[in-house]
């Protein structure tokens, strides 16, 4: 399966929720917001929710500072 993450093409061998995804490109869990196809997605649904073949997934990291 193919999948754009951050803009780049990625392939991915088996059906992954967003969190499996996170852990497979080892991505942290903490301070980041994911959108997949140019929406949001709460993180009380990244459980639930099914990566697909073309997913456009952007994961945006917060950092802090002054």
């Amino acid at each position: 399966m193919q999948i754009f993450l951050n803009g780049e093409i990625k392939e991915i061998n088996r059906d992954l929720n967003l969190i499996e995804l996170l852990d497979f490109f080892s991505l942290p869990r903490e301070r980041i917001a994911i959108e997949l196809n140019k929406e949001v997605v709460r993180k009380k649904d990244w459980k639930s929710i099914k990566v697909k073949d073309d997913d456009k997934i952007e994961i945006v990291h917060f950092v802090g500072g002054g």
